[in-house]
């Protein structure tokens, strides 16, 4: 435990992070520099915490059945209470990471269409997401969208869990980028079941997971491809430049690098939208491939410490 604490310690003060972006940006929140040699690295503000999308029914269900992914990895259906919603979610949970999976019709409005998906980044350190704020004024997003959101563990007694700022307002089609922070409160809440506090402000991803993912093989996303229609594309750049990302911007899509994870998003059309592969380490290596047919879906696992998932284009 003590090391974990010291690693989480040790990264929140070091890590950098560098983001490639590519794709035309025109009609969201602001256009980055096309400028790839500008690029330089910065102290990381924020960090892929997870990613979520909107599955089709048949996928969704394979999932929730599925008993090879209750060894795989820390697996959980879980209906949960935030913000006056409730939603039901199928979570495979990592070190720090995770990967959360909703079928067609289970979240309210345009979020339960197929395709729907969206990507939070959080920060380790209390404080640092208004630093985020900040920056997002100093680009000239003069009114970021901000949020509080609750939890409801089922006693009717709803406790702060985390704040969210978003570069926009305006509905997104398909796509919602947000920047996160969880509370301190949350943390010293029993009924969160978190770990202790590994510094000061440790506010990590690493601290709000629990370790369950030890006893199975998946240990964390290391990668992950979404389909993002271009509005909502454009609207992610200012976050991750206040983030602490560089951003480059040519043609195509985006290919962000940070803190252990890969996210690449493709510019796409609505209907193409949505979760097109997630790569994971493993806790251990295996020696052959193994592969599970999942729905519309098929999961590889080894050879190695590595795990790929791709999901199925449209039909």
């Amino acid at each position: 435990m003590l090391i974990r604490r010291t690693l989480r310690m040790i990264t929140a003060l070091t890590a950098t992070c560098t983001v490639a972006l590519a794709g035309a940006l025109a009609g969201g929140v602001g256009t980055a520099q096309a400028d790839a040699s500008q690029a330089s690295s910065r102290k990381q503000l924020l960090f892929f915490n997870h990613a979520y999308s909107v599955v089709d029914r048949e996928t969704a269900d394979a999932v929730e059945n599925s008993a090879y992914l209750r060894e795989f990895a820390n697996f959980e259906v879980r209906t949960t209470t935030g913000g006056g919603l409730t939603w039901k979610g199928r979570y495979l949970k990592g070190r720090e990471t995770y990967i959360e999976l909703f079928g067609e019709g289970d979240l309210p409005g345009q979020d339960a269409l197929f395709g729907s998906a969206g990507l939070g980044v959080s920060t380790e350190r209390a404080g640092d997401l208004a630093k985020v704020t900040a920056n997002l004024k100093a680009l000239g997003i003069s009114e970021p969208a901000e949020y509080r959101q609750t939890r409801d563990f089922g006693d009717g007694v709803p406790i702060p869990w985390f704040d969210t700022i978003r570069t926009t307002s305006v509905q997104y089609d398909a796509f919602d980028p947000w920047a996160m922070e969880y509370f301190p409160e949350y943390f010293a809440d029993p009924r969160s079941q978190t770990e202790p506090a590994g510094y000061t402000g440790d506010v990590s991803r690493e601290r709000y997971l629990p370790d369950d993912y030890q006893d199975h093989l998946m240990r964390d996303i290391t990668y992950i491809r979404i389909g993002v229609p271009a509005r909502d594309l454009a609207n992610t750049v200012p976050l991750l430049r206040a983030g602490g990302f560089d951003v480059t911007t040519t043609g195509g899509g985006a290919i962000a690098t940070c803190g252990g994870t890969t996210i690449r998003l493709d510019s796409v059309a609505r209907e193409q939208a949505g979760l097109k592969q997630v790569s994971m380490s493993l806790n251990r290596p295996v020696a052959h491939r193994h592969e599970e047919r999942i729905g519309r879906s098929t999961l590889a696992v080894g050879p190695g410490a590595r795990a790929e998932w791709t999901f199925d284009a449209p039909q």
